[in-house]
């Protein structure tokens, strides 16, 4: 056992636990009417419901307790402090410094950065305001109808997501696109249509070597001279979201428009920073400042609110309560809004990427489970999919609701049935249906015996699935801020209870150095060799597994 599983507050958790097993939440509710405003916490324009969770007043103090004994507050503090707390890579974890609002010290090592944030805030705020206003365009003088920003992973998934929940504050001339497979049909059915003298490529790669967005990005170079360009113009047409100045400058682009950002920043957290260049020209810089306010919110609430009303600390340690606790493996996100339909694919990286780890910060093996699968559609379509499996499936998986009140855009009874649904469901997965509740609705329609008796195991639902809402006014550029924070935290709570580094990511290199392998043998003339096979034949030689190397030879060999 480990420091953590022998503690006497996870002890103590553990036979709670055995305690809970037996206890329904529909009982909860009739025993508490008072339990919604009691298991509720509002702030930044959010209003968190965690009543529908198998818990009780004893549950969240000990859960709290288990924070406190982990020393949460002291590492909270070291993350606004800007301590090297990803001590892998010998950083500090500052993406909050990106959202700071103006007047506000970023110390790191005793040197305040926060002029530099802001200069690199205000210089990516001209260039957006340069593009929208027509002061910088294409190459003929005709301004940028379409921004495609190229890169992939923290590079591509929190802008784009962000982007597209957004759509209603969008630049009504500017459409923005977002291409991360190198798989070249996102590339080509992306620009496909576009006019080249009228598209502004984003290339976001910190190294600038990233492969995949490298290749996109020749890709698109290659287009753009194609469609009348010239190597002239690349330096109109092509901005760098990179810290490479020398690989930017032999791509052809204009140092002037190479936007920076710092080691401090993963790329997972990166959205507030230039990487949120594309974002910015898609929704302008007032709502971008206004996705940064949000985000500010709620870094204060995190950093300020007690325990028991801070929404970080309580959906971390729910989160904790049902992975170590109850064996839970996945958790659903269900956005009640088709415009931000993204949002689970986004926190499947902050999630997973972050906290999928198997040793503690000491490098010592853990014998307890950390980050779940995470997984989701937007509502109502999520019901008509894996919505079976959380009603009657065997094991716990948790569900995040999220909904506005008000819809950007009113159409008959739409957003009223919406909403409906998605609370009618958190009931449903509340309270279940019991056999004599089931078996009174079969008896209306007036079955035979046999029928009852056959179809009531299947009317039965057990209840007793736990859920989380967030409520809010609007999904607005405020609110959005408030949001994608709240998970940011989330994450850093259960990184902490678990004594793991969330910040690091090592587990993405080995792929990635294989992969450059496996490109120079595959697709290789028979009978060649090449540098990475060390003389043998291509088609996977000593280097690789049998199924690798057949799999190699077998694509090679039925390439048209």
């Amino acid at each position: 056992m480990s420091l953590l599983t022998e503690s006497p507050a996870w002890q103590a958790l553990t036979r709670h636990r055995q305690e809970m097993e037996g206890v329904a939440m529909r009982d909860l509710f009739d025993q508490c009417p008072g339990r919604f405003p009691r298991f509720t916490v509002n702030g930044c324009g959010i209003l968190l419901d965690y009543s529908k969770n198998r818990i009780t007043e004893d549950t969240l103090d000990l859960l709290l307790k288990l924070a406190r004994a982990s020393d949460l507050e002291v590492w909270r503090a070291r993350l606004f402090a800007g301590v090297r707390i990803n001590h892998t890579e010998q950083r500090a974890v500052l993406h909050t410094a990106l959202r700071s609002q103006a007047g506000r010290p970023v110390m790191v090592d005793g040197v305040d950065l926060a002029p530099e944030i802001y200069a690199a805030r205000q210089r990516m705020g001209r260039f957006v305001k340069a593009v929208h206003i027509g002061n910088h365009t294409g190459y003929s003088g005709d301004r940028f109808t379409d921004v495609v920003n190229i890169g992939i992973g923290g590079s591509d998934l929190g802008p784009a997501m962000v982007a597209q929940a957004l759509r209603p504050y969008h630049h009504p001339d500017m459409r923005v696109w977002y291409v991360s497979n190198v798989d070249g049909n996102h590339l080509n059915e992306t620009i496909e249509g576009l006019d080249p003298n009228k598209t502004l490529f984003v290339i976001t790669s910190k190294t600038f070597t990233t492969e995949e967005t490298m290749t996109n990005a020749r890709s698109a170079r290659e287009w753009f001279l194609a469609g009348g360009g010239t190597e002239a113009d690349i330096a109109r047409h092509f901005v760098a979201v990179s810290t490479n100045k020398q690989a930017v400058r032999a791509f052809g682009i204009d140092q002037a428009l190479m936007f920076g950002f710092w080691d401090w920043v993963g790329g997972r957290f990166s959205l507030w920073s230039a990487v949120g260049l594309s974002l910015a020209l898609a929704i302008g810089n007032n709502h971008f400042d206004r996705l940064l306010a949000g985000a500010a919110a709620m870094d204060e609430h995190f950093n300020t609110a007690p325990f028991d009303a801070n929404m970080p600390v309580v959906l971390g340690m729910l989160g904790v309560w049902y992975i170590n606790f109850w064996e839970s493996r996945a958790h659903a996100v269900v956005p009640y809004d088709q415009n931000f339909s993204r949002l689970p694919a986004y926190l499947q990286q902050l999630e997973m990427e972050s906290n999928g780890k198997s040793v503690d910060r000491d490098g010592r093996l853990i014998d307890y489970a950390t980050a779940p699968v995470i997984f989701g559609e937007p509502g109502s379509n999520a019901q008509h999919s894996f919505f079976q499996l959380l009603h009657q499936g065997s094991g716990v998986i948790p569900v995040d609701f999220l909904a506005a009140a008000t819809t950007h855009k009113p159409f008959g009874d739409h957003h009223r049935i919406l909403l409906a649904n998605m609370l009618a469901q958190s009931e449903a997965l509340m309270r279940g249906r019991n056999a004599t509740e089931a078996q009174a609705e079969l008896e209306a329609t007036s079955p035979t015996a046999a029928v009852l008796k056959r179809l009531l195991p299947h009317k039965v639902f057990t209840g007793n699935k736990p859920s989380n809402t967030l409520l809010y006014n609007k999904l607005d550029p405020y609110t959005l801020g408030a949001l994608i924070a709240l998970y940011e935290h989330k994450v850093f709570v259960q990184g902490v209870i678990w004594n793991i580094n969330s910040f690091d990511q090592w587990g993405v290199e080995l792929g990635k150095s294989l992969a450059h392998t496996i490109r120079l043998e595959l697709f290789a003339k028979p009978g060649t060799t090449t540098p990475t096979n060390h003389g043998g034949p291509n088609h996977g030689g000593p280097n690789h597994d049998s199924s690798t190397a057949g799999q190699i030879a077998w694509l090679s060999e039925n390439q048209n």
